[in-house]
């Protein structure tokens, strides 16, 4: 067979591939393309190519440089896959279409305030620390029903979990249990899988995959 022409449309054969064999279809996996730290012109090929869903990490880079990319490609959605600070709620609402990381009350709080100042409601994926690793964001497991009841009584559409594993180990119990824990409560949506793992990560339920160095190469 000969091979993709391109690195999105490698990834994007990879992600049919896996969807064939977990028995699913391609068009239920949404691929975000992470291009935090990359500048507009390693973006373009890719918008050029298609490519409307992007990542970015930080409220104020993206605020940097998607304006003027949106101008051009205004069907592009934009989610934010970062940490959100309390305080970049509003811009953050005003600027990206999804959010990844809701992940305490007072970021909730703070949500459901700027969603209702703004009079737009986004859709937002629950972080779950699925490894308890104390060095990273997301809700501890326990904690979780109750995040969920806080984000719906804010009127925050919550439409399934994001996980991150650990780093250096198998990932596929972890994306297991992020998908366990999503149907216990009644949340279909699952933001997990990024470049090293997204094929195992459809394997187990992924219905976005967070991928940036396989389509960007290192670092901007």
């Amino acid at each position: 067979m000969d091979q993709p022409a391109t690195p999105l449309a490698a990834i994007r054969a990879r992600i049919a591939a896996a969807a064939q064999v977990a028995g699913r279809r391609p068009e239920e996996i949404t691929l975000v393309a992470v291009s935090k730290t990359h500048e507009a012109e390693a973006i373009a090929p890719l918008l050029a190519q298609g490519q409307r869903v992007f990542g970015e990490n930080r409220v104020q880079e993206a605020a940097a440089k998607w304006p003027e990319l949106r101008a051009r490609y205004p069907d592009v959605e934009l989610h934010l896959v970062g940490q959100l600070q309390s305080n970049k709620a509003e811009e953050a609402v005003a600027l990206f279409d999804c959010i990844h990381s809701l992940d305490r009350p007072s970021l909730v709080k703070a949500l459901g305030a700027a969603m209702a100042k703004a009079g737009r409601r986004l859709p937002c994926f629950i972080q779950v620390n699925i490894g308890a690793e104390e060095q990273k964001g997301g809700c501890a497991i326990a904690e979780l029903p109750d995040l969920l009841e806080q984000a719906r009584a804010a009127d925050i559409p919550v439409i399934g979990l994001m996980c991150v594993p650990p780093a250096g180990i198998e990932p596929a119990p972890f994306f297991a249990l992020t998908d366990k824990l999503a149907a216990d409560n009644g949340l279909t949506g699952l933001s997990m899988g990024m470049s090293e793992d997204f094929e195992t990560a459809i394997m187990l339920g992924a219905t976005h995959v967070r991928v940036g160095s396989a389509l960007f190469g290192g670092r901007g």
